[in-house]
């Protein structure tokens, strides 16, 4: 028995085997038949780690490159952007570049996470495949767990997906006005999870992108400032539209304004009549997220030329400067 067991084992006489080798090297028979554990094995497995770190990194790296904005590139586009389509509107100015910036940035993390689970999702297979452990059950059992967790984690799963579909479609971004039903104001970050906006008392808001169900957004292709002006029952509607056409001409074409306006203004007539008076609408169409701007340069306008014209309001004045009268007596 004991001759048996100091034989050494048949893989001795392979050459170029890790028994063979070890064999030679130690004389040790029980060395030399656990070769493949204790040297093979482990440099296999030695091997894959390092196969997926350098591939994991080289894709890293190739992310980076495509989601990078250029410092000095004037505003142009990250490689990975270019194919997809973009709502931003030029004249955001500084606020474009970080847009792109944001939502490149975004989309790269989503990229290198998944980058990252599948690499080492990979590994860690080969390795338990190396180890001779059947996949079958671990990967059932993983599949079971997954479902749990997606029941479990459904809001956070819906306000990532949601999330990454808004970025993808560019729906909106940073420095756009927006109104996403319980608040309204300027989008200041945008994630896969959580908006932020900003309203016009200062107040900031963090929407989750799954509660989103429709976006109303102020900043994209063109806006429409519209004003509409009351005036009495007695009013000269044909005077009163001429005067309108007239000072938002001269409005538009001022310093303050003009850059904002792309098209003449349009009287387009009365709009209402009320029991109080009528009511005649001026729209003109000029830059996104510019029509406040706008609506309040010309309603000072047109009511300063209201004013010099002689044109009522609709109730009339309510103070009225009358000479004093003596009681007769």
């Amino acid at each position: 028995m004991n001759q048996l067991l100091s034989e050494p084992p048949d893989c001795v006489n392979d050459a170029g085997t890790w028994c063979a080798q070890v064999f030679r090297l130690t004389h040790n028979e029980w060395l030399a038949a656990s070769a493949d554990w204790l040297v093979a094995k482990p440099l296999r497995i030695l091997l894959i780690l390092l196969i997926a770190l350098v591939v994991r990194f080289l894709v890293r790296k190739l992310i980076d490159r495509l989601t990078t904005v250029p410092a000095d590139g004037g505003g142009k586009l990250p490689a990975l952007l270019r194919p997809l389509r973009e709502r931003a509107p030029d004249m955001l100015g500084p606020l474009t570049a970080e847009r792109r910036r944001q939502r490149a940035k975004t989309i790269g993390s989503v990229l290198k996470s998944l980058t990252t689970f599948v690499v080492y999702g990979l590994a860690v297979l080969q390795i338990l495949a190396e180890l001779g452990i059947d996949l079958g059950p671990i990967i059932a059992s993983a599949g079971i767990v997954g479902i749990a967790l997606g029941f479990g984690a459904q809001n956070l799963v819906r306000d990532f997906l949601s999330g990454m579909f808004m970025m993808l479609e560019d729906q909106y971004g940073v420095g756009d006005v927006v109104d996403v039903g319980e608040a309204v104001g300027t989008v200041e970050a945008v994630g896969l999870r959580i908006t932020t906006l900003r309203d016009i008392n200062g107040t900031v808001w963090y929407v989750r992108n799954g509660e989103i169900l429709r976006v109303g957004n102020s900043s994209q292709g063109y806006a429409v400032a519209l004003v509409d002006i009351p005036f009495s029952y007695n009013t000269d509607v044909d005077r009163a539209t001429r005067l309108l056409n007239e000072v938002a001409t001269d409005a538009a074409a001022s310093d303050a304004i003009a850059p904002d306006i792309l098209e003449p203004p349009e009287v387009l007539g009365v709009e209402s009549v009320t029991p109080e008076g009528i009511q005649l609408r001026l729209t003109v169409k000029v830059r996104p997220s510019r029509q406040w701007a706008v609506q309040r340069a010309l309603r000072a306008k047109v009511m300063s030329a209201l004013e010099d014209a002689g044109f009522e309001p609709p109730l009339g004045r309510f103070f009225v400067n009358q000479p004093n009268s003596n009681n007769s007596g």
